[in-house]
Protein backbone atom coordinates (compact mmCIF):
# COMPACT_ATOMS: atom_id res chain seq x y z
CA UNK A 1 0.00 0.00 0.00
CA UNK A 2 1.53 3.54 -1.20
CA UNK A 3 2.14 5.86 1.67
CA UNK A 4 0.40 9.32 1.57
CA UNK A 5 3.73 10.95 1.06
CA UNK A 6 4.25 8.65 -2.27
CA UNK A 7 0.64 9.61 -3.68
CA UNK A 8 1.84 13.29 -3.01
CA UNK A 9 5.23 13.11 -4.45
CA UNK A 10 3.62 11.02 -7.59
CA UNK A 11 0.93 13.94 -7.64
CA UNK A 12 3.43 16.76 -7.84
CA UNK A 13 5.03 15.02 -10.79
CA UNK A 14 2.12 15.11 -12.67
CA UNK A 15 1.75 18.53 -12.07
CA UNK A 16 5.39 18.82 -13.18
CA UNK A 17 4.31 17.27 -16.29
CA UNK A 18 1.59 19.42 -16.96
CA UNK A 19 3.35 22.70 -16.40
CA UNK A 20 2.42 23.28 -12.68
CA UNK A 21 -1.01 24.34 -13.52
CA UNK A 22 -4.17 21.99 -13.10
CA UNK A 23 -8.01 22.46 -13.10
CA UNK A 24 -9.68 19.80 -10.44
CA UNK A 25 -11.22 17.86 -13.29
CA UNK A 26 -7.80 17.42 -15.03
CA UNK A 27 -5.95 16.57 -11.47
CA UNK A 28 -9.03 13.63 -11.63
CA UNK A 29 -8.58 12.35 -14.31
CA UNK A 30 -5.19 12.26 -14.18
CA UNK A 31 -4.96 10.07 -11.49
CA UNK A 32 -5.20 12.79 -8.15
CA UNK A 33 -7.67 12.31 -5.60
CA UNK A 34 -9.94 14.83 -4.26
CA UNK A 35 -8.08 13.38 -0.48
CA UNK A 36 -4.68 13.77 -1.94
CA UNK A 37 -5.23 17.62 -3.95
CA UNK A 38 -6.57 19.01 -0.26
CA UNK A 39 -3.82 17.50 1.30
CA UNK A 40 -1.18 18.86 -1.27
CA UNK A 41 -3.22 22.22 -0.33
CA UNK A 42 -3.54 21.99 3.31
CA UNK A 43 0.43 21.29 3.19
CA UNK A 44 1.45 23.80 1.29
CA UNK A 45 2.83 21.81 -1.75
CA UNK A 46 -0.03 23.55 -4.81
CA UNK A 47 -2.14 27.20 -3.94
CA UNK A 48 -5.49 27.62 -5.46
CA UNK A 49 -5.24 29.89 -7.77
CA UNK A 50 -9.09 30.82 -8.32
CA UNK A 51 -12.22 28.05 -8.08
CA UNK A 52 -11.15 24.88 -9.47
CA UNK A 53 -7.77 25.98 -10.67
CA UNK A 54 -4.46 24.91 -8.76
CA UNK A 55 -0.98 25.82 -9.01
CA UNK A 56 2.19 23.83 -7.48
CA UNK A 57 3.82 26.57 -4.83
CA UNK A 58 7.67 25.69 -6.18
CA UNK A 59 7.17 27.20 -9.39
CA UNK A 60 8.12 31.38 -10.02
CA UNK A 61 5.85 34.12 -8.91
CA UNK A 62 3.09 34.48 -11.55
CA UNK A 63 3.01 37.16 -13.73
CA UNK A 64 -0.66 37.30 -15.31
CA UNK A 65 -2.36 35.02 -12.88
CA UNK A 66 -5.71 36.23 -14.74
CA UNK A 67 -4.40 35.79 -18.25
CA UNK A 68 -3.63 32.23 -16.85
CA UNK A 69 -6.24 30.90 -15.59
CA UNK A 70 -8.78 32.45 -18.32
CA UNK A 71 -6.93 30.83 -21.08
CA UNK A 72 -6.88 27.26 -19.29
CA UNK A 73 -11.04 27.78 -18.65
CA UNK A 74 -11.06 29.13 -22.51
CA UNK A 75 -8.81 27.89 -24.58
CA UNK A 76 -9.70 28.64 -27.63
CA UNK A 77 -10.67 32.31 -26.31
CA UNK A 78 -7.96 35.34 -27.57
CA UNK A 79 -7.06 37.77 -25.53
CA UNK A 80 -7.96 41.40 -26.41
CA UNK A 81 -9.29 44.91 -26.48
CA UNK A 82 -7.56 46.59 -22.96
CA UNK A 83 -6.46 43.16 -21.55
CA UNK A 84 -4.15 42.74 -24.60
CA UNK A 85 -3.00 46.26 -24.76
CA UNK A 86 -2.23 46.12 -20.70
CA UNK A 87 0.06 42.62 -22.04
CA UNK A 88 1.84 44.95 -24.67
CA UNK A 89 2.07 48.01 -22.37
CA UNK A 90 0.44 50.53 -24.36
CA UNK A 91 -2.27 51.35 -22.41
CA UNK A 92 -2.62 53.89 -19.09
CA UNK A 93 -6.09 51.73 -18.05
CA UNK A 94 -6.09 48.95 -15.63
CA UNK A 95 -8.37 46.32 -16.97
CA UNK A 96 -11.15 45.31 -13.96
CA UNK A 97 -11.78 42.44 -16.24
CA UNK A 98 -10.52 39.91 -18.62
CA UNK A 99 -11.61 40.65 -21.89
CA UNK A 100 -11.94 37.77 -24.40
CA UNK A 101 -12.67 37.43 -28.12
CA UNK A 102 -14.73 34.29 -29.21
CA UNK A 103 -15.77 32.96 -32.61
CA UNK A 104 -19.12 34.14 -33.10
CA UNK A 105 -22.34 31.48 -32.86
CA UNK A 106 -19.92 29.05 -30.37
CA UNK A 107 -20.94 28.43 -26.73
CA UNK A 108 -19.97 30.79 -24.39
CA UNK A 109 -17.22 29.84 -21.63
CA UNK A 110 -18.32 28.89 -18.27
CA UNK A 111 -15.63 31.33 -16.06
CA UNK A 112 -16.28 32.30 -12.75
CA UNK A 113 -13.49 33.74 -11.80
CA UNK A 114 -11.51 36.02 -12.56
CA UNK A 115 -13.99 38.50 -14.33
CA UNK A 116 -14.41 38.35 -17.60
CA UNK A 117 -16.07 39.88 -20.48
CA UNK A 118 -16.67 38.48 -23.97
CA UNK A 119 -16.66 39.79 -27.65
CA UNK A 120 -17.93 37.82 -30.36
CA UNK A 121 -15.35 37.75 -33.33
CA UNK A 122 -16.47 36.47 -36.69
CA UNK A 123 -14.03 34.54 -38.75
CA UNK A 124 -11.29 36.70 -40.41
CA UNK A 125 -11.52 39.10 -37.39
CA UNK A 126 -10.90 35.87 -34.93
CA UNK A 127 -8.16 34.58 -36.60
CA UNK A 128 -5.78 37.67 -37.65
CA UNK A 129 -3.03 38.51 -35.50
CA UNK A 130 -3.51 35.90 -33.22
CA UNK A 131 0.20 35.08 -31.31
CA UNK A 132 0.71 32.81 -29.00
CA UNK A 133 2.50 33.77 -25.51
CA UNK A 134 4.10 31.28 -23.19
CA UNK A 135 3.10 32.96 -19.34
CA UNK A 136 4.01 30.95 -16.43
CA UNK A 137 4.16 27.46 -18.18
CA UNK A 138 0.85 28.30 -19.73
CA UNK A 139 0.17 29.04 -23.81
CA UNK A 140 -1.53 32.00 -24.02
CA UNK A 141 -3.52 33.47 -26.84
CA UNK A 142 -3.19 37.29 -27.27
CA UNK A 143 -3.82 39.28 -30.00
CA UNK A 144 -0.87 41.29 -31.99
CA UNK A 145 -0.62 44.82 -30.56
CA UNK A 146 -1.12 46.23 -34.29
CA UNK A 147 -4.27 43.99 -34.41
CA UNK A 148 -5.49 45.21 -31.02
CA UNK A 149 -5.04 48.44 -32.03
CA UNK A 150 -7.58 47.91 -35.10
CA UNK A 151 -10.00 45.99 -32.42
CA UNK A 152 -9.51 48.97 -30.01
CA UNK A 153 -10.87 51.84 -33.18
CA UNK A 154 -13.79 48.64 -34.03
CA UNK A 155 -15.32 48.50 -30.39
CA UNK A 156 -14.79 51.87 -29.64
CA UNK A 157 -18.19 52.35 -28.60
CA UNK A 158 -17.98 49.40 -25.94
CA UNK A 159 -14.57 50.49 -24.32
CA UNK A 160 -13.96 54.16 -25.23
CA UNK A 161 -12.63 56.19 -27.98
CA UNK A 162 -10.45 57.93 -25.65
CA UNK A 163 -8.80 54.03 -25.24
CA UNK A 164 -8.32 53.66 -29.38
CA UNK A 165 -6.61 56.97 -29.60
CA UNK A 166 -4.44 56.43 -26.40
CA UNK A 167 -3.27 53.04 -27.65
CA UNK A 168 -2.36 54.60 -31.09
CA UNK A 169 -0.26 56.88 -29.82
CA UNK A 170 1.62 54.94 -27.07
CA UNK A 171 2.37 52.26 -29.64
CA UNK A 172 4.03 55.22 -31.94
CA UNK A 173 6.17 56.47 -28.91
CA UNK A 174 7.04 53.02 -28.37
CA UNK A 175 8.54 52.89 -32.21
CA UNK A 176 6.79 49.08 -32.49
CA UNK A 177 3.88 50.62 -34.98
CA UNK A 178 4.17 49.96 -38.66
CA UNK A 179 1.57 51.89 -40.42
CA UNK A 180 1.12 49.21 -43.38
CA UNK A 181 0.25 46.60 -40.13
CA UNK A 182 -1.86 48.37 -38.47
CA UNK A 183 -3.75 49.45 -41.92
CA UNK A 184 -3.91 45.66 -43.05
CA UNK A 185 -5.55 44.87 -39.48
CA UNK A 186 -7.60 48.24 -39.72
CA UNK A 187 -8.94 46.78 -42.91
CA UNK A 188 -10.11 43.23 -41.45
CA UNK A 189 -11.96 45.47 -38.27
CA UNK A 190 -13.31 47.40 -41.47
CA UNK A 191 -12.18 50.98 -40.16
CA UNK A 192 -9.58 51.98 -42.17
CA UNK A 193 -11.41 55.59 -42.51
CA UNK A 194 -11.42 56.13 -39.53
CA UNK A 195 -7.96 55.35 -38.11
CA UNK A 196 -6.24 57.14 -40.85
CA UNK A 197 -6.80 60.42 -40.04
CA UNK A 198 -5.38 59.28 -36.31
CA UNK A 199 -2.29 57.70 -38.39
CA UNK A 200 -1.34 60.68 -40.74
CA UNK A 201 -1.21 62.95 -37.87
CA UNK A 202 1.18 61.20 -36.05
CA UNK A 203 3.59 60.04 -38.87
Amino acid sequence: MRKPSDRSKEAQAIFRNHGGILRMREAIEFGITRTVLYSMLDRGFIERLHRGLYRLTELPSLGNPDLVAVSRKAPNAVICLISALAFHEITTHIPHEVQIAIRRHTRQPRITYPPTRLFYFGEKAITAGVETHLIDGTEVRIFSAAKTVADCFKYRNKIGFDVAIEALRMFHEARRLRPSELMKFAAVCRVEKIIRPYLEALL
